[in-house]
């Protein structure tokens, strides 16, 4: 009779322990849209992403499609870019300046984890 108090708690010390300590972790493709009549999404422009509620910031820049891959923790996040390009091409140099903000991106392991940044530009002629 006094091994069955030892046992339970044998089984209770056992049973916490099965606690799973690992990540989840989720890939987030950031794809940015340019403005119709502007230019092509380009290699290069930055792109941050916040963690909402956390102090978790992630950086990276497009590739040659728009696109940014970030791998993360599901969470809920905020995605913002500022770049400029110079069009140099004419005879008439124009500076675009394109903004974005996306916030609310939720991510989850069971979701597709894509998330569309809509750019606001502006432009100014550069006087050579």
């Amino acid at each position: 009779m006094n091994r069955i108090p030892l046992i339970i708690l044998a089984l209770c010390i056992f049973a916490s322990c099965s606690y799973d300590e690992s990540l989840d972790l989720c890939t987030l493709s950031v794809t940015l849209v340019y403005p119709e009549n502007s230019i092509e999404p380009y290699e290069g422009a930055p792109v941050e992403l916040r963690g909402l509620g956390r102090d978790v910031v992630f950086i990276d820049s497009t590739d040659t499609q728009g696109q940014v891959h970030f791998v993360v923790t599901p969470g809920v996040y905020e995605a913002t870019t500022t770049s400029q390009f110079i069009d140099s091409t004419g005879t008439t140099w124009w500076r675009y300046n394109f903004n974005g903000v996306r916030s609310m991106i939720i991510v989850d392991p069971d979701s597709t984890n894509q998330a569309d940044v809509m750019l606001k530009m502006s432009r100014k002629r550069i006087v050579r």
